[in-house]
């Protein structure tokens, strides 16, 4: 059963604006702590965070690092494998920690069926994460609010924005 039933997920490409998608969600009615973001190892913001955890990063660095972690800090839960680990809401913990076959923590396509993505949409999602994709997945307390929440997701640029949960798929571009 996933954490969180129902929910909506997009799928970005890594040139997505991360934070405007969030605010655009958020300004929708969409609290933070139900909006998890899934990102590849070697996408910017890792690139970002990781340079920062360098021993002798330049202030620069490690200015845009600290925003970059206080506004992780503020959503349910981001995911970058070996890289960096927030889970702010207990719904995401559950799903990502305490599962049995989960292999870590950070582990995107056990993370994602621990949310309620079958097995096969969970290792095709790992594999667009894996080449620079953006995964948002949006928590609905309502099943009235998801197919609102797709298509903010969809007008926000996502390639691919569909359901996970009770109501089978909302839209795939």
């Amino acid at each position: 059963m996933a954490a969180y039933a129902p929910a909506v997920y997009g799928m970005y490409r890594d040139d997505v604006a991360l934070r405007q998608v969030v605010q655009s969600l958020n300004q929708s009615g969409f609290d933070k702590q139900d909006i998890c973001v899934m990102l590849s190892p070697q996408h910017p913001i890792a690139s970002v965070v990781r340079e920062a955890r360098i021993s002798g990063a330049g202030r620069e660095a490690s200015s845009i690092a600290t925003g970059l972690v206080s506004w992780f800090m503020k959503l349910g839960a981001v995911m970058i494998p070996t890289v960096v680990f927030f889970v702010r809401s207990q719904p995401f913990l559950d799903a990502f920690v305490t599962r049995k076959d989960s292999q870590s923590p950070c582990d995107h396509t056990s993370s994602l069926v621990g949310l309620g993505f079958p097995q096969n949409d969970a290792e095709r999602c790992e594999n667009q994460i894996r080449q620079m994709g953006v995964l948002v997945y949006v928590a609905c307390r309502e099943t009235e609010k998801m197919t609102w929440a797709a298509d903010l997701l969809r007008r926000a640029g996502a390639h691919e924005a569909s359901t996970v949960g009770r109501v089978k798929e909302v839209a795939v571009a």
